[in-house]
């Protein structure tokens, strides 16, 4: 898919999303282009009067909401919300997730976590048939070194994020490195997620598998959107 054709299949999926807010709704606003083009929605509904409140996953979303006008709160005030908009990696064909490209994946599984919809904002270049991307792992920089034998043990090929425009690894804004494992496929992603998630010093991962009842799809394409699951759980 040519870049303008997926900026327009981002947008028309964002879009959507920002559309199911209700007013009154607590939202949570994940990380990534994809949402950024949600919040875009969002702000010209909240010019025309809708009342909402966001929980943003991360710091570089918090100043996209600020600059867009998007009241923010916090878990401490609102630690079950409505929904939460989010992009990911790559989807399966169960609902699984892979996510955390932005860095921000532990704060978006925690607003996960806390809601009743999970809306996933994807153009349809992101949907596969198996999960198969690095997965994303924030560990502790104390236990990067144990980490990545235990990912190699796994059969992955880990390495430590670098950093675009500065020397050294990516810090997350929890103050922790991010370890890229690849493996070819990822069968029975549920147990992975689970034991990534059990080597000491690793705080989260980017399998998200266990949100499956409560996620919804929106892949956007030159032709429109599509909605997965067709379901009651749509607002």
């Amino acid at each position: 898919m040519e870049k303008a054709s997926q900026d327009s299949a981002k947008k028309t999926a964002g879009y959507r999303a920002a559309d199911m807010v209700r007013p009154g709704m607590v939202i949570g606003l994940g990380t990534g282009s994809t949402v950024y083009y949600a919040m875009e929605r969002l702000r010209e509904r909240i010019a025309q009067g809708l009342a909402c409140e966001g929980i943003p996953t991360s710091f570089q979303t918090a100043l996209r909401a600020r600059e867009y006008g998007i009241p923010l709160s916090t878990l401490d005030e609102y630690p079950e919300i409505d929904l939460a908009i989010d992009g990911a990696d790559q989807v399966d064909p169960e609902l699984r997730l892979i996510k955390g490209r932005g860095a921000a994946q532990t704060r978006e599984k925690i607003v996960a976590e806390a809601a009743k919809t999970f809306v996933i904002v994807v153009d349809e270049s992101k949907m596969v048939p198996f999960l198969n991307a690095p997965i994303p792992v924030e560990v502790l920089p104390f236990a990067a070194t144990p980490v990545l034998l235990r990912l190699k043990a796994m059969g992955g090929e880990p390495v430590i994020r670098e950093g675009q425009k500065k020397d050294g690894p990516v810090i997350t804004d929890n103050g922790n490195f991010i370890i890229d494992c690849s493996f070819y496929r990822i069968d029975n992603p549920e147990e992975f997620e689970r034991l990534i998630s059990c080597i000491p010093g690793v705080i989260e991962n980017g399998i998200f598998a266990r949100y499956t009842k409560k996620t919804v799809i929106i892949a956007g394409s030159g032709k429109g959107c599509r909605i997965l699951p067709s379901s009651d759980i749509v607002p």
